[in-house]
C-alpha cells in the first residue's frame, strides 16, 4: 500500500459508480475483508470494518453481509470475485483456518493489502512457527488431493507474504489510522 491517506479511498466516480449499481461495474464491494474471527472479529477487525464503513467503503464482511441459510461457499466465492480490493487480516489462527486460506488463494487479479496483527510476516511467507503447525495439521492424513490444495494454500501465502503490509503488534491499530 502507498502512503498516502487516500490510497483505499475511491475516487468520487469510482466510489458513485462501485456504490450505484452493480450493472455498471463487475465491483459490488470496494473490499473483502478476510480474517480469522476467533482471533480479531470482536476487536481489531471490528474497529477496521468501522473506519472503512466510515469512509463510504462498500465492504464485504462475512457476518454482515452472508445470507442466513445460505451456502457459505458460493456466497464467499462471488464476493471475492466481486470485490476490488482485498484485506487479509493475518492473524495466529488464520492458516488454521481453510476458510481463510481458501479467500486468500483465490485473491487473483486484484489489489492486496495484508495486515500481519500479532504475526511476523515471514512466518506468513515461510509458513514457519504457528503458520507452520498450521500446514503440518493440514497435511497430516492428507490424500493426493488434499495436498495440492495445500499446496496452493503455501503458495498464495508465500505470495501475499512477499507484499508490502502492516506488520501490527499491540496498539498498532493507531498506526493505520492515517489509511483507513
Amino acid at each position: 500500500m502507498d502512503s498516502t491517506s487516500n490510497s483505499m479511498r475511491p475516487s468520487s466516480s469510482s466510489s458513485s459508480s462501485s456504490s450505484s449499481s452493480s450493472s455498471n461495474s463487475k465491483w459490488r464491494y470496494d473490499v473483502f475483508l478476510s480474517f480469522r474471527g476467533e482471533d480479531t472479529r470482536d476487536s481489531f477487525t471490528s474497529h477496521l470494518y468501522s473506519a472503512l464503513d466510515r469512509g463510504i467503503i462498500k465492504t464485504f464482511r462475512d457476518d454482515k453481509e452472508l445470507r442466513k441459510g445460505g451456502e457459505i461457499a458460493p456466497e464467499l466465492l462471488k464476493a471475492i470475485e466481486e470485490s476490488r480490493i482485498a484485506i487479509l487480516v493475518f492473524s495466529k489462527t488464520y492458516a488454521h483456518s481453510k476458510w481463510c486460506l481458501l479467500e486468500c488463494q483465490e485473491e487473483k487479479g486484484r489489489k492486496v493489502f495484508p495486515i500481519f496483527y500479532h504475526v511476523e510476516p515471514s512466518e506468513v511467507r515461510k509458513q514457519t512457527g504457528i503458520y507452520g503447525e498450521a500446514f503440518n495439521n493440514h497435511e497430516s492424513n492428507a490424500d493426493e488431493e488434499k495436498k495440492k490444495k495445500i499446496e496452493k494454500w503455501r503458495t498464495a501465502l508465500w505470495k501475499v507474504g512477499n507484499l508490502s503490509g502492516f506488520p501490527l503488534q499491540d496498539g498498532g491499530q493507531k498506526t493505520l489510522r492515517g489509511y483507513f
